[in-house]
């Protein structure tokens, strides 16, 4: 109960603080993101919520994320060296 409640704390924290400086947080997305997720100033609560949530579980359970990292790491790894594998393999 006690992670519970801090990670509703941060949860309330790091929105209002995205929340407050959205103008520099979405132009720090936009050159981050490709063409297609870029927010150009919209879908500001679905930002904010999406950030929010990510940064509490992060300061509440950092090995937890650090470990989804590296899992989806060696995943598009993997994925990568079989799509080059497959297109050597595929006549031209």
């Amino acid at each position: 109960m006690t992670i519970f409640i801090i990670w509703l704390i941060a949860l309330v924290l790091i929105g209002y603080f995205v929340n407050q400086r959205w103008q520099t947080v979405s132009a720090g997305l936009d050159k981050m993101l490709p063409r297609a997720l870029k927010t150009h100033g919209d879908n500001r609560w679905l930002w904010v919520g999406a950030l929010a949530v990510l940064g509490a579980t992060t300061l509440v359970r950092p090995v937890d994320i650090l470990l989804v990292a590296i899992l989806l790491g060696i995943i598009c790894g993997v994925v990568y060296k079989l799509i080059g594998w497959a297109s050597s393999k595929a006549p031209h």
